[in-house]
């Protein structure tokens, strides 16, 4: 019989791994009691009390956030109890499995000791921006296009995201990639890190991005947005982790996962894109429950006062952004 191609009558659904409502739902978690939010912009017609209220209440997920961060949204490994086993099990799936099997399986590759050296250090700068000459040093020398191409293998398979430079032109075509894995709990897996991970302020900021950024993609994914970073051309050290572009909407996001206070001093990149863009909104996801609110953006110009254009942030916590972009 002859065999059907399907052409024309199949679609691609991409599946990303467990949100972290989708996690707490399967663990059985019970979860405060907290307003629905359909869009984070609209909390930014929020009073004072209300934001005060909703962190009292939301308090608790912070640690149910963090065994997230662990064990990450894999349903199997995710419902096993201890941590140390349930690590072993995401790096058996991954390692073992996908790169080592399905790679080679699937697409041919025969390269399974670079495969691993450039996921090992795809995990040791997750939400970094990629330096392939680097990277190519560190695989002894392993030409630029070879290491091309197991990127372009690892985002076919879904193992990681890619994100292109914010901008138009040349400069922005040349300019290096931000990478984040696909699921937040990989990087501690894949380096035994455990709970050490916790205690590690980089690393615990890297996964929360990587998480934060997951939610992101699969809340967005069906509007077709465009997903960049931006740093400025003066000084590289001001930079926005994360822009969304979807519809006529530009939408930036800073990752703040720290104890600290996140005052407007540190928010210096986040405020500079929203003057340089005329922007009226923008978020800082952070760790401290005290800074849920928003804040008018002073200019991050010399001399400025406020922006032509008043500007606001919206600091959030990242385990209530996440849950409610998991709804």
């Amino acid at each position: 019989a002859a065999t059907e191609s399907g052409v024309g009558r199949w679609e691609t659904i991409r599946l990303p791994t467990l949100s972290f409502g989708e996690y707490l739902r399967l663990r059985q978690i019970p979860t405060p009691d907290l307003p629905q939010v359909s869009s984070l912009r609209a909390l930014f017609e929020w009073e004072p009390a209300a934001f005060a209220r909703v962190a009292a209440a939301a308090r608790p997920l912070t640690g149910h956030f963090h065994e997230y961060l662990l064990r990450g949204g894999f349903p199997e490994p995710a419902m096993v109890n201890d941590l140390t086993r349930c690590q072993r099990l995401l790096r058996e799936d991954i390692v073992d499995k996908v790169l080592k099997r399905d790679m080679t399986a699937l697409y041919g590759v025969r390269r399974i000791l670079e495969l691993e050296k450039i996921f090992l250090y795809l995990c040791y700068h997750d939400g970094g921006i990629l330096d392939i000459p680097n990277l190519s040093q560190q695989l002894d020398g392993l030409n630029r296009q070879s290491v091309g191409n197991f990127l372009d293998l690892f985002e076919g398979t879904h193992l990681i995201y890619r994100l292109r430079q914010f901008g138009y032109g040349k400069e922005v075509l040349r300019g290096k990639w931000k990478i984040y894995l696909a699921d937040p709990a990989l990087p501690g897996a894949i380096l035994l890190l455990g709970r050490r991970l916790l205690e590690q302020p980089d690393r615990l900021g890297a996964a929360v991005e990587a998480a934060f950024f997951k939610h992101v993609f699969t809340r967005y994914y069906s509007q077709q947005p465009t997903f960049t970073y931006w740093r400025d051309k003066a000084n590289k050290d001001l930079e926005v982790d994360l822009i969304v572009e979807v519809a006529d909407r530009i939408v930036p996001f800073e990752v703040k996962y720290q104890d600290g206070n996140t005052g407007q001093a540190k928010m210096k990149g986040l405020r500079l894109f929203l003057e340089n863009r005329g922007l009226a909104q923008g978020y800082v996801i952070c760790q401290r429950w005290e800074d849920f609110g928003t804040q008018p953006v002073i200019s991050a110009r010399p001399g400025a006062e406020r922006q032509p254009i008043p500007s606001t942030i919206l600091s959030i916590p990242a385990p209530l952004a996440c849950y409610w972009l998991s709804e």
